[in-house]
């Protein structure tokens, strides 16, 4: 998702463009409200982002590229267009939505950044190990809007993923307290002390502001039981504690390889965040 708009905001540096941005939905639709899709002038290689695919997405794209061949005086600045997805159509999802398209260059740029952005969910990653790097890159599509912190120097790679910030904070929990509200956090530090320390940072957030999301803490179940006898000593509840998940990813997926540990806890914060959009 990122690197689509980081791509959409490069090329509209030199070229106008037609936003088409899904609106309103109702029913079974290919996408949802917010998905959007950038059409340029040149029908090869012209479009970035996609609205679902089919009928709807060849229309559209011909509602767009009709507009783009006006001159720029001529064609309107915005406009909608409300859709019944049916046979008619080819595609039977038995929905509807509206469309909504908006003429946009690069005085726009900033604006749109800011806009197309506002959708995504925070999350803090706390280390820069093997397994943090595998879900920066697993996350990079999806629309995760990631801060990346750890307490060593030179822990993270020269070029990161554009939907990703990178912090040095030692101590290492002392960045809990500036997370955005409704940040997701996963911790896996490089030291069981760092994890303790950044799990109880949530948890007296949580008992403050109550405004963290999905706590997640790599591990097995007995670092876990390990864990919890500690945090009942430093005074948290069994409520608060319950509040924490480890192990992290989907029950059933063992595989301990990187890339199979990211693919399982992505698919975890996925279902978290449709569960709880708000991350309360």
């Amino acid at each position: 998702m990122f690197a689509e708009l980081e791509a959409f905001l490069a090329r509209l540096a030199t070229e106008r463009a037609v936003l088409v941005t899904v609106g309103s939905t109702r029913g079974s639709v290919p996408r949802e409200s917010g998905a959007w899709m950038a059409v340029f002038p040149t029908a090869m290689g012209g479009v970035i982002g996609t609205i679902g695919g089919g009928h709807l997405e060849w229309d559209a794209l011909r509602q767009a590229r009709e507009a783009l061949a006006r001159p720029p005086q001529a064609a309107p600045a915005t406009w909608e267009h409300a859709v019944v997805l049916g046979p008619s159509l080819g595609q039977c999802c038995g929905g509807a939505l509206v469309l909504r398209f908006e003429m946009v260059d690069c005085a726009h740029a900033e604006a749109l950044r800011q806009r197309l952005v506002s959708g995504c969910v925070p999350l803090a990653l706390f280390g820069g190990g093997h397994v943090g790097r595998a879900l920066v890159q697993a996350l990079t599509p999806l629309p995760f809007d990631v801060t990346w912190i750890d307490s060593r120097d030179e822990v993270f790679p020269q070029n990161v993923p554009v939907h990703v910030r990178t912090e040095h904070s030692d101590p290492v929990q002392a960045a809990v307290r500036d997370l955005a509200a409704g940040s997701r956090v996963l911790v896996m530090s490089f030291s069981h002390a760092e994890d303790l320390d950044i799990v109880a940072a949530c948890l007296l957030r949580l008992r403050e502001r109550a405004d963290l999301g999905f706590i997640g803490l790599i591990g097995s179940a007995t670092k876990w039981a390990t864990f919890r006898s500690r945090l009942r000593q430093r005074g948290f509840s069994d409520d608060e504690l319950a509040r924490v998940t480890c192990p992290i990813g989907l029950p059933g997926i063992t595989g301990k390889q990187p890339a199979v540990i990211a693919a399982a806890v992505v698919a975890q914060l996925l279902l978290d965040a449709q569960a709880d959009p708000g991350g309360g």
